[in-house]
């Protein structure tokens, strides 16, 4: 099958949910024999060097990638409040890019166009013009809903209208995207029953995030128990407001019962606040050469999150590496998991110290909840697996 991947940045390395999301499509279908071309914006938030690309990358397709500055500029974001675009997705809009697209359709011919995300849909049109593939937009999660939940969880007044500014902006922009599309992939039933009441009339397939299981193996030589630690991108405003709510209202309770358990908070693009935080039995180890050496090391993985949308890619690779995993039902949103049996789900800081409490003087349980979730993992989240059944999927569409 010929497929030209489009994204909003390179797929490579894959170490944050974005680019782990990107990257695991472009791996399957090379494993899958397909044809695939890969156009890549080449942005300024995650530049590469792409002369610079392994071997083991660079034979999955045939790569094109176009330098575009996505970076935030106060004010082009202030001029876009008068506009019918959201900003977010406006800053993805680039001529060299269109062009570069618009060469590769005349020279080549697609079965499949794969958009990754909404912030390369604004390219449809160029598509239709140029190619009569199918095209197929993956939505890693519903957009708008990420920063309604943002602003509902953001105190200071200013920034909380701003954040409904935009979501307000970028959920008329995703209805009307939606159905520009002859496929949507949701990640999950949950994000899929939010896009038909949306007004979806595009034919949906959901395909959940997955991980190529081969690259996750059980290491305990480490592991440091008991112990708590918090894995993500540290610049993504969800993950911050989470370890905001966990240090604040949380942690002290834990410290003050557990004083001499270690709290490990690693990520990309530590910010300032958080490199400077005093809280005893905080470490914050920033950016790590190996996520899964990390988590191997550590023993009760939490995800405090309050927003956000899709699926956590992290958590699913916590699974497939056995570690037992407490988070808020957000944070587990769109995983086929039974409450307190693959993960345990704390709403509230009180929910958080009962379930630490029960991992630390229970390690039997602590242990069978993360048997119980690599077996999850192993079943329902291999991304092979999941990309070989889109592909008879495409089959049907063309």
């Amino acid at each position: 099958m010929r497929i030209l991947q489009i994204t909003s940045r390179v797929p490579y390395p894959p170490i944050d949910g974005g680019a782990i999301g990107y990257f695991n499509f472009t791996k399957s279908y090379f494993l899958h024999h397909c044809n695939l071309t890969l156009l890549a914006m080449n942005t300024s938030k995650h530049f590469i060097d792409i002369s610079k690309l392994p071997d083991d990358f660079t034979r999955f397709a045939l790569i094109h990638a176009v330098n575009v500055d996505t970076s935030v500029k106060p004010v082009y974001a202030f001029l876009n409040l008068f506009s019918g675009k959201p900003y977010n997705t406006s800053r993805f809009e680039n001529k060299n890019f269109r062009n570069k697209l618009i060469e590769i359709l005349k020279n080549n011919t697609f079965d499949i166009i794969h958009l990754d995300s909404l912030f390369v849909s604004m390219y449809i049109e160029t598509i239709r013009k140029y190619s009569d593939a199918k095209i197929v937009m993956r939505a890693h999660n519903v957009e708008h809903l990420i920063w309604e939940r943002i602003a509902h969880n953001e105190n200071f007044l200013l920034k909380k209208w701003y954040f409904s500014f935009l979501a307000k902006k970028l959920k008329a922009y995703e209805k009307e995207r939606i159905n520009k599309v002859d496929l949507l992939l949701p990640i999950s039933e949950i994000d899929k029953k939010y896009f038909t009441g949306l007004g979806c009339n595009t034919k949906q397939y959901v395909i959940p995030a997955g991980i190529h299981i081969d690259n996750f193996v059980i290491d305990n030589s480490m592991l440091e128990y008991p112990s708590l630690f918090h894995l993500g991108s540290l610049d993504w405003i969800p993950n911050l407001q989470a370890l905001k709510w966990f240090l604040d209202e949380i942690w002290p309770l834990i410290n003050n019962k557990y004083p001499g358990l270690k709290f490990y908070i690693a990520g990309r693009n530590t910010p300032q606040w958080l490199k400077e935080i005093k809280s005893p039995g905080i470490i914050v180890t920033g950016e790590v050469e190996s996520a899964a050496d990390f988590m191997n090391s550590k023993a009760i993985m939490v995800v405090p999150l309050l927003s956000g949308s899709g699926m956590r890619l992290k958590i699913i690779e916590g699974m497939a590496l056995g570690k037992t995993i407490i988070s808020t039902s957000v944070g587990a949103e769109g995983i086929e998991y039974t409450k307190d049996n693959e993960i345990i789900i704390a709403n509230t800081p009180q929910e958080f110290l009962s379930a630490i409490e029960k991992c630390l003087n229970n390690k039997k349980y602590f242990e069978e909840v993360g048997q119980n979730a690599r077996r999850l993992a192993l079943l329902k989240y291999d991304n092979f697996k999941l990309v070989g059944k889109l592909l008879d999927f495409y089959k049907t569409i063309m």
